[in-house]
């Protein structure tokens, strides 16, 4: 039986679709530790700052 264009879209990614986003959501930033990136800070913890970098998550830099 031939899948819909709906039932297609709502089947699994495959490893190759997930590594392709994981792939496109690095651009081409070669990011590595320690390097000095532009953020926003969107929060203050108990003793860190919370920063927006543009990632997938958000980063913490310790206040003291």
């Amino acid at each position: 039986m031939a899948q819909t264009a709906a039932e297609s879209a709502l089947a699994a990614p495959s490893r190759e679709d997930f590594a392709k986003l994981i792939d496109e959501s690095f651009g081409d930033g070669h990011l590595q530790e320690g390097a000095v990136v532009k953020g926003t800070v969107v929060g203050i913890e108990k003793d860190v700052a919370v920063i927006d970098v543009g990632l997938k998550t958000e980063g913490r830099v310790a206040l003291r």
